[in-house]
């Protein structure tokens, strides 16, 4: 009788130390938000797998993923997770998507086949299109979108997923002071059904804001703290009294001062980028590690207090941070391939509030894993017998 005793007791507490381990580990987890979106880009040939990254994002307070295409790998990696993603349809697609059978065809192959077990919110159509001084794809943008929602509507997808696009935030003439914001006149005849596109199917329009740019071209004349979301005395719009703190929350305004301009104020602005380098080369004023830190860092502080703009207090402003990873293959000056926050590796550039959740992204050997895996299973064993035994008695 003592034996049993013995043997139901240690059975119980191993079982009472299994539960408190297991609800420790549930404590452990790190909390999800929402506020936080991040841009995936990948022109580069260091990069991790898509089902790698998927451990990363997973480990971190990130909900929303931007990618620049509909890859197959990085959807399927994320194939039963909690991630939303804005997929993208590129530029040069722009001119067969004028067609619908052929924008039901790209949706059937690189939408409907996810859709199940990866959440997809939105479509871009195309990225910073105005800005290529393309005339043709400039005609074609708007048609393109509207056959891509119509063949949404046609397999019932209208109400799950949305159809916008992504611009840059020069297609504004004037940005200051915010009030007066208003788009470039030569992009006024596409713009504007444009605009008549969103309102009629209620989807937001993308500004790719960097107030990097502006103060890289103008340093002596703008406030470093001011772009940093540093402490720093602001400026006061003299047509509306609004004060503002930082660039960035000025020129979403100026957006909407834009829009209204051309008759609309039922039109979301949401930033689908924003970031600042971290390296620079010598003509690229502001490209530091301490001061992509300090943006991004303060950046995120802002998203996680859910704030709108001075002219937009109650909507919460809507951002996607650029990017994820330095990508070592994008053309151009040092600093566009210095934007992430990651290296490829899975460590910090910087810290920006969020490696301390970022676990290693360490691949085990085959002959570890199978170690851990029979390790566990005896243990398992183990445990069954004991119960097995207990039960006998």
């Amino acid at each position: 009788m003592a034996n049993i005793s013995t043997m139901f007791s240690a059975s119980s507490s191993f079982f009472i130390a299994l539960s408190l381990l297991l609800t420790l580990s549930d404590i452990c987890l790190p909390i999800r938000g929402s506020e936080f979106g991040i841009n995936y880009g990948q022109i580069a040939n260091n990069l991790p797998s898509p089902t790698r990254v998927a451990g990363l994002i997973n480990s971190l307070n990130v909900s929303r993923i931007k990618l620049y295409d509909a890859d197959p790998n990085v959807l399927s990696a994320f194939s039963g997770s909690d991630v939303e993603f804005i997929i993208g349809l590129k530029n040069e697609d722009l001119g067969n998507m004028t067609d619908i059978s052929q924008a039901q065809s790209w949706i059937q192959q690189n939408v409907v086949p996810y859709l199940s077990q990866t959440k997809i919110s939105t479509i871009t159509v195309g990225n910073e299109i105005f800005t290529n001084n393309d005339t043709q794809q400039n005609q074609n943008l708007v048609p393109a979108m509207k056959s891509v929602y119509n063949a949404l509507v046609n397999l019932g997808l209208d109400q799950k997923v949305s159809v916008t696009s992504a611009h840059s935030f020069n297609i504004l003439s004037n940005s200051y002071p915010p009030s007066s914001g208003a788009f470039r006149e030569d992009l006024i005849p596409y713009i504007q059904p444009l605009l008549s596109f969103h309102a009629q199917v209620k989807s937001p329009f993308l500004i790719n804001a960097y107030p990097f740019f502006a103060y890289k071209g103008s340093p002596s004349e703008i406030s470093l703290n001011y772009v940093l979301f540093q402490p720093n005395a602001g400026m006061v719009d003299p047509n509306t009294n609004l004060h503002y703190d930082n660039m960035l929350y000025a020129q979403v305004d100026a957006v909407y001062a834009a829009i209204k301009a051309l008759g609309h104020s039922d039109i979301e602005v949401k930033i689908s980028e924003t970031g600042w380098p971290s390296k620079g080369d010598a003509d690229e004023v502001g490209a530091s590690l301490e001061n992509a830190m300090l943006y991004n860092g303060n950046l995120l502080k802002r998203m996680e207090m859910k704030e709108g703009t001075p002219a937009k207090p109650s909507v919460p402003i809507d951002i996607y941070v650029f990017a994820l990873f330095n990508e070592n293959m994008k053309p151009g000056p040092t600093s566009e391939r210095n934007y992430g926050l990651y290296y490829p590796d899975g460590t910090p550039v910087y810290d920006a509030g969020l490696q301390g959740r970022l676990p290693k992204m360490v691949v085990e050997s085959a002959s570890k894993s199978n170690g851990l895996f029979v390790g566990y299973l005896v243990y398992v064993i183990t445990c069954l017998v004991l119960v097995f035994e207990i039960s006998r008695w």
